[in-house]
C-alpha cells in the first residue's frame, strides 16, 4: 500500500522532503501540496503530479490524504495538527512542533486524548550515523557513567538581514538541545547562556554564544553556536564519561595529505551535512505512519525543547541562570 502524504509548506525544507519522498524513498507519494504562495504549490506539485489545495484545513480533510508533512512557519503548526489528529492521520512536524509551551501543551493533550502517537517531531540529528554511534557507544557503557556533553555548532554564515541573535537559541541551538537529551538520558533542568563579542562581518550578531545546561541526571552540557564562522558547516560533539571520551566522527571518508598539510572538504550547508540523516527519518516515518501510527522524537519531545528554548531565551536576555519548568510527562511518552 501506498502512502499518500499531504505537504504543508513548500519552503525550502518542504521542497526538499518532495523531493526525497519522490525520488529517493519507496512507499509513499506526495499526493497534495498546499502553501500560501499558490505558485510556489503548484511549481512544488509538478514534478510528483500532487494535487494543490487551496489551504492546510482542506488537504487534512481530504480522503485523498492518508498522513501530514508540515514544513510550514512554527506559528501555523498548531492549527494544522489539531485537526489532523481528529481526524486520526499521522503527521510528521518539522522544528518546533509550536512556538510556545501553550501550544504545544494543547497538541499533546490532543494526542493523548486519541490514545496514540501519531506525531513524530523533526529532530533529525538522531538519525545521523555518527550520533546514532556516539548513543550506542553510551549504551554499551563503553566510558562509563556520561559526565559532560560539548555540542558545537558553527554556520558559515547567515543572513544578517533575517536572522536575529534569539534565533541562535530558538532555531539553531534547538537541535543541540534534542541530542543532549537523547544522549545524555535526561532533562535539562537549567540553563545559562553567555554571549561573545559582536561579529567583525557586522549586524548586531555575537559570536559565539555558549549554553551551559545542567541535566537531571545530574551531568552537564555546553552547547557553542557560531553563526558567521566563514569556512563551513561545521558540526561537533563529545562527551566525557567516567572511564573515556567520545567523539563524532568528521564527515570525510578520507584525508587529505599534500604540500605539508593534511586537509578534507567542510560540509558547505546542513542539508550537504545531515542529507542522509534527513532520508532515515523521512523513510523511518513513511513505515510508521503506514501502520497509522509514529516513530522517533515524540511531541512530548517537541514540547520540552520549547521549555528548554524559552528558558534559554530569558536567560540570555538576563544573564542569569534559568531553572526549566516541564512537568510530568505522561504516560504515551514513557
Amino acid at each position: 500500500m501506498t502512502l499518500n502524504i499531504g505537504v504543508i509548506g513548500c519552503g525550502m525544507i518542504g521542497q526538499d522532503h518532495i523531493r526525497r519522498i519522490t525520488d529517493v524513498l519507496a512507499g509513499a507519494r506526495v499526493a497534495g501540496v498546499t502553501d500560501p504562495d499558490h505558485d510556489r504549490a503548484a511549481k512544488a506539485a509538478e514534478k510528483p503530479g500532487a494535487k494543490v489545495f487551496d489551504d492546510a484545513q482542506t488537504m487534512i480533510a481530504s480522503d485523498e490524504i492518508d498522513a501530514l508533512l508540515i514544513c510550514s512557519w512554527g506559528p501555523a503548526h498548531e492549527e494544522a495538527i489539531l485537526p489532523a489528529l481528529e481526524a486520526s492521520k499521522p503527521v510528521f512536524c518539522e522544528k518546533p512542533l509550536a512556538p510556545t509551551r501553550e501550544a504545544c501543551q494543547r497538541i499533546i493533550d490532543a494526542e493523548v486524548k486519541v490514545g496514540r502517537r501519531l506525531i513524530q517531531v523533526g529532530f533529525m540529528r538522531r538519525y545521523d550515523r555518527g550520533y546514532r554511534a556516539m548513543k550506542d557507544a553510551l549504551d554499551a557503557r563503553e566510558i562509563g557513567a556520561p559526565l559532560i556533553f560539548h555540542s558545537k555548532h558553527r554556520n558559515a554564515e547567515v543572513p544578517a538581514d533575517l536572522y536575529t541573535s534569539d534565533m541562535a537559541v530558538s532555531d539553531t541551538m534547538v537541535h543541540d538541545f534534542d541530542v543532549t537529551r537523547y544522549l545524555m538520558g535526561g532533562e535539562i533542568t537549567r540553563i545559562r547562556v553567555f554571549h561573545g563579542k559582536k561579529n567583525s562581518k557586522g549586524g548586531d550578531l555575537r559570536d559565539p554564544i555558549l549554553a551551559v545546561m545542567e541535566l537531571s541526571t545530574g551531568g552537564l552540557a555546553t552547547c557553542e553556536v557560531s553563526v558567521n564562522i566563514g569556512y563551513g558547516y561545521d558540526i561537533g560533539a563529545e562527551i566525557s564519561g567516567e572511564n573515556g571520551v567520545i567523539d563524532i566522527a568528521e564527515t570525510n571518508a578520507a584525508v587529505v595529505k599534500n604540500g605539508s598539510a593534511f586537509h578534507g572538504r567542510v560540509p558547505a550547508d546542513w542539508r550537504e551535512r545531515f542529507i542522509t540523516a534527513y532520508d532515515l527519518e523521512i523513510d523511518e516515518w513513511i513505515r510508521a505512519a503506514s501502520k497509522g501510527g509514529a516513530t522517533g522524537p515524540s511531541a512530548w519531545d517537541g514540547y520540552a525543547i520549547t521549555a528548554v528554548s524559552d528558558a534559554g531565551l530569558e536567560a540570555a536576555r538576563t544573564g542569569e541562570a534559568v531553572d526549566v519548568r516541564i512537568g510530568e510527562m505522561p504516560d504515551l511518552y514513557a
